[in-house]
């Protein structure tokens, strides 16, 4: 589906906040903002666009998966119900779909208000994770980290780890982080055993 503020001819205002027909609203995937694991901590972007500027949140607990509505208890005690759509864009480690979102997981998600009362997501981000940690130890397929006093195992894939030293381009290549460096470590936490997976690892600006 093409994102809407790239078709001609659309009105993206109505397309966004158009109410949804038997329980199914449409947004599209890059409509506010990107889409990228870093962005679920971007601030939002100041716009003159009234679809843009009634941009909503959810986070928490996912409580149960009801077809493509999640019930979400917010770290507050609020219940969020998020309306996943067939242009839903769902990040858990990397691209994926609505069937990978479990009871259990975290979530963060960012949407329209829908008069239901849903929250139409035009992204979420499963299980998502941004930590200022120091490297304590390296081996083959995992970074041993802490985070303030806490000890933490970071998982390390070939497939989807990557690194950025000093501001430079991502890579695959590992080898460059040292034992005691600083780093921001962006990932999906694993409910199962507490650790998370590395997507990206960060050192140095």
């Amino acid at each position: 589906m093409p994102a809407v503020h790239g078709t001609p001819g659309v009105d993206r205002r109505r397309f966004l906040t158009s109410a949804a027909v038997g329980g199914t609203a449409i947004v599209g995937a890059t409509a506010l903002g990107g889409t990228d694991p870093a962005a679920a901590f971007a601030g939002p972007a100041p716009s003159l666009d009234p679809a843009i500027a009634r941009t909503s949140f959810a986070e928490g607990r996912v409580t149960a998966v009801n077809r493509r509505v999640l019930e979400v208890r917010g770290s507050h005690g609020a219940l969020h119900l998020v309306q996943l759509t067939r242009a839903t864009s769902v990040w858990k480690l990397e691209p994926t779909t609505a069937d990978a979102v479990r009871p259990g997981d975290g979530l963060y998600a960012r949407g329209v208000d829908m008069p239901d009362g849903t929250l139409a997501a035009d992204a979420v981000w499963v299980n998502i994770v941004n930590l200022l940690c120091t490297v304590r130890g390296i081996a083959r397929d995992r970074l041993h980290l802490s985070h303030g006093a806490r000890a933490l195992v970071g998982h390390v894939s070939p497939r989807t780890t990557t690194a950025s030293y000093l501001g430079g381009a991502l890579t695959s290549d590992l080898s460059r982080l040292r034992i005691g460096q600083q780093a921001q470590v962006l990932g999906a936490w694993r409910p199962s055993d507490d650790d998370v997976d590395i997507a990206r690892v960060t050192v140095g600006h």
